[in-house]
C-alpha cells in the first residue's frame, strides 16, 4: 500500500496564551499542512518548566470546530492519564465534531512530572507499555459498541520505538507509527516492524511511517521517503509559532507532487 506524502505540524501547547495557539492552528491550516497535532502533557517540556501550558483533549475539541480541512490529533496521548473507555469516547466525540478528521495518537507515557503532580502511578517503562497493550483492544471494543459509532475507522497512531514491545503493538493495532528516528534508525526499526507484522499476519505496507523532522527538507526528506516515511511533522513552540520551516516542507511536498 502506498501512502501520500503529508506534512504535519505539532503546535506545542506551551509558553503561549490560548489566543496565540488558536492563531497558530489557523495559520497552519492556511499554510497547507495535512495534520495539526498538539501533545498530551501538563507542563512545558522546553523553556520555562513552569511556563504557560494547556491541556490536550479539551483543546482538540476546540480545534475540531475551528478547522475544516486538516486532520487533528495528539502526538501523542499518554495512555496513563485516562481510562481507555473514557479516552475512546472522547476520541469518538472529537471525531464527530471534526467530521471525521481525528487521529488517535497514543503512547505509553514517559514524563514523570506529569504523573507525580497529577497523582498518577509512574510505574516502570515495562508496566506502562503493558498497560498500553491492554488499553488498545478496550478502546476499539468501546468504539464498536458506541452510539453513534465513529464516523470512520479512527486511525490509531502509536508513538515510540521500543523494538520488542512497542513495535509489536504497532504491528497489532496501529494504522500509523511515529518516531523521532534518524535515517539509519528508521531503516532498522522499519525492518523490525516488518518482522512483527509478519508474525501477526499483517502487511507492513498498511502502516504509515511518520517521523518528526527539524530543519529544511534538503537531502534528508528524499532519503526519509526512500526509507519508507510519508508523514513529516515539524514541532513549533510558543509564543511565536514560527511557520517558516513548516512552509518549506509544504513547498517541498507540493513540488515533488
Amino acid at each position: 500500500m502506498s501512502h501520500p506524502i503529508r506534512i504535519g505540524v505539532q503546535i506545542q501547547p506551551q509558553q503561549a496564551d490560548y489566543s496565540q495557539i488558536r492563531d497558530a492552528v489557523a495559520r497552519a491550516e492556511d499554510a497547507g499542512v495535512d495534520v495539526v497535532f498538539n501533545w498530551d502533557h501538563f507542563f512545558p517540556l522546553y523553556g520555562d518548566a513552569d511556563g504557560k501550558h494547556f491541556e490536550c483533549w479539551t483543546m482538540l475539541g476546540a480545534w475540531a470546530e475551528q478547522t475544516s480541512r486538516v486532520e487533528i490529533g495528539a502526538l501523542v496521548t499518554c495512555n496513563s492519564y485516562r481510562n481507555p473507555e473514557l479516552l475512546a469516547d472522547m476520541a469518538r466525540t472529537v471525531d464527530h465534531i471534526s467530521g471525521g478528521r481525528l487521529i488517535l495518537g497514543i503512547g505509553a507515557g514517559w514524563f514523570q512530572r506529569d504523573y507525580d503532580e497529577f497523582g498518577y502511578d509512574f510505574g516502570t517503562a515495562g508496566s506502562r507499555i503493558a498497560e498500553l497493550g491492554e488499553a488498545l483492544p478496550r478502546i476499539k471494543a468501546r468504539w464498536a459498541t458506541s452510539n453513534p459509532a465513529p464516523t470512520r475507522d479512527i486511525p490509531v497512531l502509536i508513538g515510540g520505538g521500543g523494538e520488542k514491545k512497542t513495535l509489536r503493538l504497532v504491528a497489532e493495532h496501529a494504522d500509523q507509527w511515529h518516531s523521532f528516528a534518524d535515517l539509519e534508525v528508521l531503516r532498522r526499526k522499519s525492518g523490525i516492524l516488518a518482522e512483527h507484522c509478519e508474525a501477526v499476519g499483517r502487511d507492513p505496507g498498511q502502516i504509515e511511517r511518520s517521523v518528526g523532522v527539524e530543519g529544511s527538507p534538503g537531502d534528508q526528506a528524499e532519503q526519509l521517503v526512500e526509507a519508507g516515511a510519508t508523514l513529516f511533522t515539524i514541532g513549533i513552540g510558543g509564543p511565536d509559532y514560527d511557520m517558516s520551516t513548516v512552509q518549506e516542507w509544504v513547498r517541498w511536498r507540493d513540488a515533488r507532487a
